[in-house]
């Protein structure tokens, strides 16, 4: 950072916060510098991820890969927050905090004494984050794979003769932590400003609808429901539809323009698609799908993957392998994002995409033995 210190340096955030959401803003706010504080319920064991081990994880472990891919550089504080005790240990802390992150259901803040207006009273500059799952009004207890039923994501997603299907990583979860950082970070500037600090309420199933992008103006805008149809776009021909090749390897396409359109054309030695008034505009590529991509399929299948993608790329086709989790983590995308221990093995990903250095992460801290003690 041309010799200035992480942007984050001196700031303190006390998390408040469990399972995916909250803990990965505070994990990005640990990576810029942040002094973060994860305060855990000793009578539960901690954040409930610590016992989400997996299959390769040993489950004498409390640190498993789910709880440990957000939670690096934090401290851990156990504090039973049930008692009177427990809650003037975290009012001490938040006289000197800047940023606090919860995400407890309404009204449960309140009872244990952390809600924003209890917290702000001590601390008029304090940024209080909350997630929920319904918003500030809505008890109701909230969960990904429900928020993607219920935000028509699963409903979506799927082949059109199969079943609605979720995704395979907690999308709204993701979703709601990327709109919560953004309003904490709008709070600072503002608190820069004027002084004040601020309320940032962000619920996951407000993130998931507003997320939903030109499929959500699909139906508010043109009136029609978008349906599944697997990996293909509704409103772009050949875009993201999956391709076999010779060597039985898929590929994708994310032809965005008739141009590239053409150029594809070409390379698949199928010069006569650009032609035809069936394919030649996108808008007709649309409407003749189905006729479209089975021939493109036919042509790809002549290929090997590696070849084909090469010559796309060439030609500046939009086009990317189907990757598993192992060749995605042998890029060298991937690798620059990898966070590494002293002996250099891959120890977990870091939540976010800078050209920063993580200098002195602490590596995810184990429970605390004992309430008011901290790791």
């Amino acid at each position: 950072m041309n010799g200035e210190g992480p942007i984050f340096e001196g700031l303190r955030v006390l998390e408040l916060a469990t399972v995916l959401a909250g803990p990965s803003v505070g994990q990005f706010f640990a990576e810029l510098g942040a002094e973060v504080i994860k305060v855990e319920n000793p009578n539960t064991g901690g954040d409930v991820t610590r016992s989400w081990q997996g299959a390769g994880d040993d489950p004498a472990n409390d640190r498993p890969a789910y709880f440990t891919a957000i939670n690096w550089g934090k401290q851990s504080l156990a504090i039973d927050l049930r008692s009177a005790e427990g809650q003037s240990q975290v009012h001490e802390l938040v006289r000197e905090t800047d940023v606090v992150i919860a995400s407890y259901k309404p009204g449960d803040a309140e009872k244990l004494r952390v809600d924003y207006a209890t917290l702000q009273g001590m601390n008029p500059r304090l940024l209080y984050g909350h997630i929920t799952s319904y918003g500030p009004d809505n008890p109701r207890a909230g969960f990904d794979a429900i928020i993607q039923a219920e935000s028509g994501f699963t409903y979506m997603n799927g082949h059109p003769d199969g079943e609605p299907t979720k995704m395979p990583v907690a999308l709204t979860d993701v979703l709601a932590a990327h709109h919560l950082k953004e309003g904490l970070l709008v709070a600072l500037i503002r608190r820069e400003r004027t002084g004040r600090g601020s309320y940032v309420p962000v619920s996951l199933i407000q993130a998931a609808i507003s997320s939903l992008a030109n499929q959500g103006t699909n139906w508010l805008v043109a009136g029609k429901v978008p349906q599944r149809k697997g990996n293909d776009h509704p409103n772009i021909v050949p875009y993201g539809t999956l391709f076999t090749t010779q060597d039985g390897r898929y590929l994708t396409l994310a032809v965005g323009n008739d141009a590239q359109f053409r150029k594809l054309a070409t390379i698949l030695e199928q010069s006569a698609w650009a032609d035809d008034e069936r394919f030649a505009t996108n808008a007709q590529r649309v409407i003749h799908r189905e006729l479209l991509l089975p021939q493109i399929q036919e042509a790809i299948a002549s290929w090997d993957r590696d070849t084909l993608l090469a010559q796309l790329a060439k030609e500046r086709v939009p086009a990317g392998s189907v990757n598993t989790l192992p060749e995605v983590f042998s890029l060298p995308e991937a690798q620059e994002i990898l966070l590494k221990n002293e002996a250099g093995t891959m120890t977990g990903v870091r939540n976010y995409v800078a050209g920063l250095e993580v200098e002195s992460l602490n590596a995810p801290p184990s429970l605390p033995r004992n309430p008011g003690s901290m790791e």
